[in-house]
């Protein structure tokens, strides 16, 4: 690791990069050894950006979910292979009796859109919805990324199996309460005037997934229908008010600190336990390391890899990476979140990463910004 040029590349994002405010963290084997933090939580600059700011993370909150339902099964003794209709009866509807929470957590359950009209602070109007839909298409057929659907259908698999008990709960109770993390899935009212506002990238600035976008911008596309329901999120600030901040959103709504993030990514790159408490076995952790699925993304039109839960860099035939996204161990697993943060664990090396900002960036991986971080500390060139 490089962790001077990682602050030469921090300082680098305010200076040529339009940085606005952000913090990283980095850990290795269990200790934090970098954590940098600077820039301003208002586009006015007017208040301050420090290592305890909260800000929304996106869809790195998916990592979270993906461990609190891992968490769940291994409580409860059951497999990746467990049939979802098992312990959620009504979603043997419209032929899912077969699909499994192994197929959910690697996207290919086929429920990426919802096709009822739902509003999106409704959970189980949500699950209702889910459990009555017949899949865009059979696990078989390949994968494709569910941006908002994957947190309600974790959040399902989770109430399930725990007498009702929230994701955004179970998260707490397990994983965020025991590691003091500074992590929220659904955010306490006296912790709103910590948060930093989130801002939608700039006007004109060009993504790099072309093919993407001309998807999104398609309202009868799967990938449009994808990040339009549940309905009800229109724009980035209404992500911004107390409402959606409250809201327990498992599949987008995190918030919280760079440095709690990569704490607990430290836990699952230190062997699924910290501070002498083990969270994960060793079995549990290698279904977040190996890929289920590996090819052309249906949703996302680029190509992807998921494990059970976590995002991948996708493989060429030869099996080398494709792109780098989370360092160049084969091993590394984490999450993106719009806009550009990210967070991973790299467990060849025992090195966790989270780097989080307020100023969004065009794309849907992570940004020239948070390649830049993750290039500096791996000496790659990007």
């Amino acid at each position: 690791m490089n962790l001077e040029r990682v602050r030469e590349a921090f300082r680098e994002n305010f200076s040529a990069r339009d940085e606005l405010g952000a913090s990283v963290s980095v850990w290795q084997h269990g200790h934090e050894v970098l954590n940098l933090a600077d820039g301003f939580c208002d586009r006015q600059k007017t208040k301050p950006w420090d290592a305890s700011a909260l800000v929304l993370f996106w869809s790195a909150t998916k990592g979270l979910a993906a461990a609190c339902v891992l968490h769940s099964l291994e409580r409860h003794g059951l497999a990746l292979e467990t049939k979802v209709a098992e312990f959620w009866p009504e979603f043997a509807q419209r032929g899912k009796e077969k699909i499994t929470v192994g197929q959910i957590l690697s996207h290919r359950a086929g429920l990426a859109a919802l096709e009822t009209g739902v509003s999106i602070f409704d959970h189980a109007a949500i699950a209702d919805a889910l459990a009555a839909q017949e899949p865009q298409w059979q696990p078989d057929e390949g994968h494709g990324y569910h941006p908002r659907t994957f947190g309600f259908l974790t959040d399902e698999i989770v109430r399930r199996l725990n007498d009702g008990t929230t994701l955004g709960k179970y998260w707490r109770e397990e994983f965020a309460e025991p590691l003091e993390l500074d992590v929220w899935i659904g955010l306490p009212q006296e912790k709103m005037d910590r948060v930093a506002s989130v801002f939608p990238a700039r006007a004109g600035e060009m993504p790099r997934e072309t093919k993407f976008y001309e998807a999104l911008g398609n309202s009868g596309s799967l990938t449009s229908r994808a990040f339009a329901s549940p309905q009800g999120l229109n724009g980035v600030a209404v992500m911004n008010t107390s409402e959606a901040r409250a809201a327990s959103f498992p599949g987008f709504g995190g918030i919280g600190t760079a440095s709690s993030l990569a704490k607990f990514y430290a836990m699952l790159a230190n062997g699924g336990a910290l501070g002498g408490v083990r969270f994960f076995s060793d079995s549990a952790l290698v279904r977040m390391r190996e890929p289920l699925v590996n090819g052309f993304d249906r949703v996302l039109q680029i190509e992807t890899s998921f494990s059970a839960g976590f995002m991948k860099d996708p493989l060429d035939e030869a099996g080398k990476k494709i792109r780098s996204t989370f360092g160049p161990s084969p091993a590394a697993f984490g999450q993106p979140g719009a806009g550009g943060c990210v967070a991973f664990a790299d467990p060849d090396n025992g090195v966790a990463f989270a780097y989080v900002m307020n100023q969004m960036a065009a794309g849907v991986l992570p940004s020239d910004k948070a390649l830049a971080l993750t290039g500096a500390l791996f000496s790659l060139n990007t």
